[in-house]
C-alpha cells in the first residue's frame, strides 16, 4: 500500500468543496472501505488521496414516499436489509443485501460503494504477471484461455470477460431504480441500467461516472411487483460468497395472469443484467413451470460461454425459473 492523505468531512458539500479544491487526479472516495481497502493492498488501487464520506449525515437518509423510496448512499448494508418496511414491501432488495456479506462487512459498507464495487477475477487481482486489460489497458485478457469459471456469459468482449460481482444492483436494476449524482460541477441523475458499463475495448472504464461525481441518493419507483419479489441467489457455499448465477425477481398478477414482472441476473454478466426478453415473454400469460423455463431459455439463448463456465447456462435457466416461481408463491 502506498501513501495517501486522508480528509473526512461532515457534509456533501464539504466533501464535493474539498475535491474542488485542488485534490490530486488520484483522490477516491471511501465509503465503508470494505473493498477498496482491499485493492489498495494489492496495489490494484493506489489513491494518492482518500475523502471519508461516513461523517456526511445528509447521505444517510431515507424516504419510504408514496410513489418512490429515496436511500441516502451513506447508509449501511445492514441498515437497509434489517429495515422493517424494506422487508415487508420489498424482500429482492431485503435478501440481496443479506445475501450479500457477513453481519460485519453489512455493519461496514455503505450502499453507494457497495454499487461500485469491482470485479473478483483473480487475474484483476492478481499480479502484474497476469495480463489483464481492466488493470492495465491494453496488456491482454488471461481470463479467456486461462482460468474462467466464474466469467461472464453476456456483456463480454474480446478485451475482458469479468464478472460483476454484486447483489444489490442486481434487485436496483430489476426495479428501475435511479442515482442521483452530484459533483463540484453540479447534479445529475443516471437511469441504474445505464450506470455501469459493458467493457469492449475499455474494460478499465466500469461505469458512466466522472472521476469527481459522487452517489448521493439511490431512488426506486414504487410498483406492485416489489410485494412479491424475491432475491434467489446460487453459489459455491451457502453463506457469503459470490454469485455464480442470481436473480432478482417480481411479479403482479391477475386473473392468473401476469401483469408485470421484472427481472435482473447476477452473476453471469460484465454489468447488472436485465432480462427484458424473458420480461415481454412472461407479459400476459398464465405463469406456471413450463412458461417459467420457456422464459428463462429464451434468456440463456444468447449466453456466449467458454469451456469452463458452460455449466451456468443450465444453472441460470433453473436459477431464474425457480425464482420466478418462488415469487409466484410470494403473492
Amino acid at each position: 500500500m502506498r501513501d495517501f492523505s486522508y480528509g473526512s468531512p461532515d457534509s456533501a458539500d464539504a466533501v464535493l468543496a474539498r475535491r474542488a479544491a485542488g485534490e490530486a487526479p488520484g483522490v477516491r472516495y471511501l465509503g465503508g472501505g470494505t473493498t477498496l481497502f482491499d485493492l489498495m493492498k494489492l496495489n490494484v488501487e493506489a489513491p494518492t488521496a482518500l475523502i471519508d464520506v461516513t461523517r456526511c449525515q445528509d447521505l444517510r437518509t431515507m424516504d419510504f414516499g408514496r410513489t418512490e423510496w429515496r436511500l441516502g448512499a451513506g447508509m449501511t448494508m445492514g441498515e437497509i436489509a434489517d429495515h422493517e418496511r424494506v422487508r415487508g414491501e420489498f424482500p429482492a432488495l431485503s435478501e440481496s443485501l443479506w445475501k450479500a456479506a457477513s453481519q460485519q462487512i453489512r455493519n461496514m459498507a455503505t450502499l453507494g460503494g457497495n454499487l461500485l464495487q469491482r470485479t473478483r477475477c483473480a487475474y484483476f487481482r492478481g499480479t502484474p504477471a497476469y495480463p489483464c486489460n481492466k488493470r492495465e489497458p491494453g496488456t491482454g485478457c488471461s481470463a479467456l484461455e486461462g482460468a474462467h469459471r466464474g466469467h461472464a456469459l453476456f456483456g463480454g468482449s474480446s478485451q475482458c470477460i469479468a464478472t460483476y460481482p454484486g447483489d444489490l444492483a442486481i434487485a436496483l436494476v430489476a426495479f428501475d431504480a435511479v442515482v442521483d449524482l452530484r459533483s463540484p460541477r453540479g447534479a445529475r441523475s443516471v437511469p441504474f441500467i445505464e450506470l455501469h458499463r459493458e467493457p469492449g475495448d475499455t474494460p478499465h472504464l466500469e461505469t458512466q461516472l466522472a472521476s469527481d461525481e459522487l452517489i448521493v441518493a439511490i431512488r426506486i419507483p414504487r410498483s406492485p411487483a416489489m410485494k412479491a419479489s424475491v432475491y434467489h441467489k446460487v453459489r459455491d457455499r451457502e453463506s457469503y460468497a459470490f454469485a455464480l448465477v442470481s436473480a432478482a425477481v417480481g411479479l403482479q398478477m391477475t386473473a392468473g395472469q401476469v401483469i408485470d414482472v421484472r427481472i435482473g441476473l447476477g452473476g453471469v454478466a460484465t454489468r447488472p443484467w436485465r432480462a427484458a426478453a424473458a420480461e415481454r415473454h412472461l407479459r400476459g400469460r398464465a405463469l406456471t413451470r413450463d412458461s417459467a423455463r420457456q422464459a428463462a431459455e429464451l434468456v440463456f439463448a444468447d449466453a456466449r460461454p467458454l469451456p469452463h463456465n458452460r455449466f451456468k447456462v443450465a444453472l441460470g435457466i433453473d436459477t431464474l425459473t425457480d425464482a420466478l416461481m418462488q415469487s409466484k408463491e410470494r403473492l
